[in-house]
């Protein structure tokens, strides 16, 4: 009798790890026989009992299993051999094959089998079960692995030489669980019974637990998220050395649309190449980054649910954003190969259409059936340059195969049959002649209420009624074409109408005096509100929600008819061409300023020295202060017109903030309250002053200005007060001047000056020598010979030597001896597409940090950060597009945790986190 029949159940409960124990002790199974003889004798008995039921079975099993072990060769046969020996196994012993079934080699199917033959010869059912048991382990476990099972029966019982690891055994995959428990319980003893049905079902509880992950796919969080998830979700730490956190400014010259309302008042705007969300009540925003380039147009679908944003240049993008979520769901790449971008853009109001008009010299009007994530849009129709170049478009609210745009001379009016793809126009030249009346240059146009019409504003507050004359839905498209005709021109008011939109039953209007105005079908004047003294209109974006009815607490304001009905209106977001946005509550008629934001060009930024402060400085005249860690506006100081902010910087200090202005002015304000601190302005100069310094101490106050001069002001005692006077001038460069730097002198606590110009010249200047209208030239350096200089900084003291570093257009940089200005050496600087155009040194707090420093930089478009020292090496830097307009500042927070870049003409300055922690991977 063989050991597999004398060994008890109970001996073989244990795991894989105590069955490889038992193997390696062969004096084991002799103890098991002395100790459970009668057990044994009983064993045995039901065993043989089986045998004997299964006989005829048993032949054809023992034949296959015989040619099975036959081809498994000599060499298996000697392992098998020595498995047998030192193995016992009982039926029940299935499911510890099942659990040892992760170590089985897939690629070695033989091997599979010769193992399992010896395990098997208790009888033909035992083995038939067996192998099942076998097969249908292995094929849930390669299941996880994404192969491609087979469930034919004869391939499970042929000779593993021709079955791959895929193949083998999966045809239990389609019996029943309770059946092949019941073949377990039917080999079982009586006395392991029990135990067994606890480790089967332990086996299909792990199963269950394990499948899901692999084979059920998870919901998508565009389809199952709510409106609040886009400012609940777990920011988690960036992987990227740069990450923008906070947008200060917008692009007045898009519209602002309000998105969400009720307890949430939600905006979106743009600014720069990023879109904007915006909750005014969290102060918080939400940044939607993709685009390469500035956005020139984005549209909201009427939901509110997604947005589409296009930008304008190289490679540019169409994007579709869920905005619940904030994430992209469609892009679509080079929608514009011929032109220079995006110009116009409109989403039908069922949000399954998008239609844009290109910005290219022959502008292009395109469909697209976006929500099948087509790269080609449906159908596209070039117009002729006569029609001007088309600034606005929308659909028809109530058909979304009907679109109108317009330019300052031509309104288009399309109809698009879907059926053959074919988008057709007409566009009726209007003049003078046509009404006898001067018409004015189109703002907007819009369909009309009674579906019949379409109205088109102009800059001479008149409206333009076009009839729309379709053929009939069953003509056929070669017996007529829509189109449309002038008949009317209604002179509405006096000021240029900028805005033209619809709401519930009421036509709408914006004009340059700030006045808003509502109007019915018949062009009749319901309302306006026209005593809140606004800026020019650019925008309105009504609330997704309608009014609430008026009740006994209502506070609605009667409308001009001689009812004098409360006149119900939705709430609204007006923008303005100054930049600022207001929220109007129509019950009460509540006005409130959201943002107030610089109109025209920002180029000066200064960070506070121990602070979260950020002045920011734009062309209008205006500077304002923000707390960047509050993301809180603090104050501000508006110029007179005609001074324009160019440069900014705080004294080391930080209780002065000089100021320099484009026609020349230098201004030394009071850091708090950006008051004066000097009687009169500086008035020493006629042309912008791009550059300001201070001296470590600051005694001294250093300005460069576009004519390439340098000035220099210096701090006097005089009746116990401290007094900035004029010092000296000097046009010390033939070129512009790209560096004004202070420094200290190694000797002394003397402060040093050096300025660098694109002509190549590094000036240090004799401050102790020099007096009143007389600035001393210490030395003058040479820096390069074919290329020019774009920077310089300190180089921190990583070594004894003390260094200036010097960047130039060749995209090297060079470290220049501080006291001989003798090029030490000459490095590989960072490439990203355009030399570097300024270099800051990242501050740092602790004594610690001072062996391991960073530098950030920017150049045309981009924003970097290196790692020191700087030795050539690509993989030391990362750069990212900020500002595709071009930069023209850089600022660091004075704890090195924040770096702040200006756009220039983009009119806004992003705040970007700077993370250490991934720069090492760099």
């Amino acid at each position: 009798m063989s050991d597999a029949e004398e060994r008890p159940l109970g001996e073989t409960e244990e795991d894989g790890e105590t069955e490889m124990e038992e193997e390696e002790d062969p004096n084991y199974y002799a103890e098991v026989e002395s100790m459970q003889q009668e057990s044994k004798e009983d064993d045995t008995v039901a065993w043989r009992d089986s045998q004997e039921e299964g006989e005829e079975k048993e032949t054809k099993e023992e034949a296959v299993r015989e040619e099975t072990v036959e081809k498994a060769g000599a060499a298996q046969e000697e392992v098998a051999a020595e498995v047998q020996e030192e193995t016992t196994v009982k039926p029940q012993d299935v499911t510890e094959s099942v659990v040892s079934l992760e170590r089985l080699t897939l690629t070695d199917p033989q091997s599979v089998m010769s193992e399992t033959s010896p395990k098997t010869h208790g009888g033909g059912e035992s083995k038939h079960s067996l192998l099942s048991e076998l097969s249908s382990s292995l094929s849930s476990q390669l299941e996880f692995l994404d192969l491609e099972l087979t469930s034919s029966k004869e391939q499970q019982m042929s000779s593993p030489e021709s079955q791959s690891s895929g193949e083998l055994g999966d045809d239990t995959d389609h019996v029943p669980q309770d059946e092949l428990g019941q073949e377990r319980r039917d080999l079982e003893p009586e006395k392991g019974e029990t135990r067994q049905e606890n480790r089967v079902s332990y086996l299909t509880e792990e199963t269950k637990e394990v499948q899901p992950e692999a084979g059920i796919p998870k919901d998508s969080l565009v389809s199952t998220t709510t409106e609040d998830i886009l400012f609940q979700k777990d920011e988690s730490a960036s992987v990227c050395p740069l990450t923008m956190t906070w947008s200060f400014g917008w692009n007045s010259s898009l519209p602002v649309y309000y998105i969400r309302d009720a307890n949430q008042r939600v905006l979106l705007y743009a600014s720069a190449h990023t879109a904007v969300i915006y909750d005014v009540f969290k102060n918080s925003q939400h940044h939607l980054q993709g685009h390469p380039n500035v956005i020139s147009c984005f549209c909201i679908s009427e939901d509110r649910r997604w947005i589409a944003t296009a930008d304008k240049g190289p490679n540019c993008l169409i994007i579709i954003w869920d905005s619940f979520t904030g994430i992209p769901v469609h892009t679509m790449f080079d929608s514009c190969p011929e032109g220079n971008g995006i110009r116009a853009i409109a989403i039908s109001r069922d949000a399954k259409y998008l239609a844009t008009i290109s910005d290219a010299e022959i502008q292009k009007v395109s469909i697209w059936r976006w929500t099948l994530a087509v790269e080609t849009p449906a159908c596209t129709l070039d117009l002729p340059k006569e029609y001007g170049f088309q600034n606005y478009l929308t659909f028809n609210p109530t058909n979304n195969k009907e679109l109108v745009s317009n330019s300052k001379t031509q309104a288009i009016y399309y109809l698009w049959y879907e059926e053959g793809d074919i988008l057709t126009h007409s566009a009726p030249l209007l003049t003078e002649k046509t009404f006898n009346k001067l018409v004015g240059k189109f703002s907007q146009s819009v369909f009309h209420l009674n579906l019949t019409q379409m109205l088109s504003a102009t800059m001479e507050g008149k409206l333009v009624v076009w009839d729309v004359d379709r053929p009939p839905p069953s003509a056929p498209t070669s017996l007529g074409l829509p189109y449309i005709r002038p008949c009317k021109l209604v002179h509405l008011q006096k000021e240029s109408i900028t805005v033209l939109t619809t709401v519930d039953s009421y036509i709408v209007t914006g004009d340059a005096k700030g006045h808003i105005k509502f109007y019915d079908h018949t062009l009749s004047i319901i309302h306006w509100y026209s005593h809140f003294k606004l800026s020019s209109i650019r925008s309105l974006s009504f609330s997704k929600t309608p009014a609430t009815p008026p009740t006994e607490n209502s506070n609605y304001p009667p409308d001009c008819t001689l009812k004098g009905d409360p006149f119900v209106i939705r709430n609204l977001v007006i923008g303005t061409s100054d930049a600022t946005v207001y929220h109007l509550t129509t019950d009460g008629t509540k006005l409130e300023k959201l943002l107030v934001e610089p109109k025209d060009a920002i180029c000066a930024i200064s960070c506070h020295p121990y602070q979260p402060l950020i002045a920011i400085g734009s062309f209008c005249g205006m500077i304002k202060v923000w707390d960047y860690e509050r993301k809180k506006y603090l104050f501000s100081r508006v110029f007179e017109k005609g001074l324009g902010v160019q440069s900014l910087t705080y004294n080391p200090e930080g209780a002065l903030l000089g100021a320099g202005f484009t026609e020349g002015t230098v201004y030394i304000l009071d850091a708090m309250s950006l008051e004066n601190e000097i009687p009169e302005p500086f008035k020493y100069s006629t042309t912008s002053v791009t550059h300001i310094s201070f001296s470590h101490d600051s005694q001294y106050m250093a300005t460069a200005d576009v004519s390439f001069t340098v000035a220099v002001y210096k701090v006097k005692v005089k009746r116990g007060q401290r007094v900035w006077e004029y010092l000296a001038r000097l046009r010390s460069h033939r070129k512009s001047i790209r560096s004004l730097l202070f420094g200290v002198h190694l000797d002394s606590s003397e402060p040093r000056l050096l300025s660098l110009g694109r002509d190549r010249r590094l000036i240090e200047y004799s401050l102790l020598k020099s007096y009143r209208d007389h600035l001393e030239v210490l030395d003058i350096h040479r820096t390069d010979q074919g290329s020019y200089p774009t920077c310089m900084i300190w180089y921190p003291p990583l070594v004894k030597e003390r260094f200036l570093l010097i960047s130039n257009s060749s995209y090297k940089v060079k470290l220049f001896n501080s006291t001989t200005k003798m090029c030490r050496k000459t490095l590989l600087g960072p490439v990203y597409g355009s030399p570097i155009e300024q270099i800051q040194i990242l501050p740092v707090k602790m004594t610690v940090e001072l062996q391991k420093r960073y530098l950030v930089f920017i150049n045309t478009d981009k924003v970097g950060l290196q790692i020191l020292p700087i030795d050539g090496n690509p993989h030391k830097t990362s750069a990212i597009i900020c500002h595709p307009n071009g930069v023209a500042g850089l600022a660091l927070a004075y704890d090195g945790h924040y770096a702040f870049t200006a756009g220039g003409p983009d009119r806004s300055v992003l705040q970007w986190e700077i993370n250490l922690r991934s720069t090492p991977a760099k």
